[in-house]
């Protein structure tokens, strides 16, 4: 974000700038205090919208919406850098740790989600955005997608993908895929279909994940879905 506008007293000049990462952490600044904090979330927003904006905030008292009283007004022009997938991968297991290093290597940014601790843990996914271990059914309901959303689900059986997907479907995601056989789509769908999820919802969903390029191991099957994550993104994009 960049201050187009300072009239009065106000903690930055005209030109500065600062950089608001995925996690609300900064590089720089552009005056801190109340009107950062205010700026901050709104460049979440946008980056969660993938549109540039133009934001004024009020520096004249007490009563302004940010309560400072410099004496001064400040313009904000707020514009999204490159656009990367966020990645949401479920499973922390033999599939998901090499799918996370790729993202990582990459530069995308991924969240990890497992209902075992020990497989979301800062020691073996050190460079996740986010972390988040229990139950399948307590994370879905509070999960809130960031877009691109690429959500990846490898869990670690039948059950837990279940859950995932009953979560997911609904949800304003740009991709979906889901660790399968022929025999366990079919199974899984129409259980989804019993319950009410339209053919429109399931057909959008990646079933079996990944491009086919003859995979085997759990590296090589990372790879084939990091590839079609690169492909479907790629796509978005044009």
């Amino acid at each position: 974000m960049t201050v187009i506008r300072a009239e009065g007293s106000t903690p930055r000049e005209v030109g500065a700038k600062m950089l608001v990462w995925p996690d609300g952490t900064i590089s720089g600044t552009v005056g801190g205090s109340a009107v950062e904090a205010l700026v901050i979330k709104e460049a979440l927003e946008a980056l969660r919208q993938g549109k540039a904006r133009i934001v004024q905030h009020e520096l004249m008292d007490a009563q302004s919406d940010t309560g400072m009283i410099c004496g001064g007004r400040m313009e904000f022009f707020i514009e999204p850098l490159k656009r990367l997938p966020h990645l949401y991968i479920f499973g922390g297991g033999h599939i998901g740790l090499p799918l996370a290093r790729m993202a990582a290597e990459l530069g995308y940014p991924y969240r990890i989600f497992d209902d075992r601790p020990e497989f979301a843990s800062a020691e073996r996914f050190p460079q996740a955005l986010e972390r988040h271990a229990g139950p399948f059914p307590e994370l879905m309901a509070r999960l809130e997608l960031v877009r691109p959303a690429f959500v990846i689900i490898v869990t670690r059986c039948h059950d837990t993908d279940l859950e995932v997907m009953r979560g997911v479907l609904g949800k304003p995601y740009d991709y979906l895929g889901l660790i399968c056989s022929r025999k366990k789509k079919a199974e899984v769908f129409r259980i989804l279909a019993g319950e009410g999820f339209s053919p429109a919802e399931l057909e959008r969903v990646h079933a079996p994940i990944g491009l086919d390029i003859g995979s085997q191991t759990p590296a090589e099957i990372a790879v084939s879905i990091m590839a079609e994550v690169i492909q479907e993104f790629k796509a978005i994009g044009k």
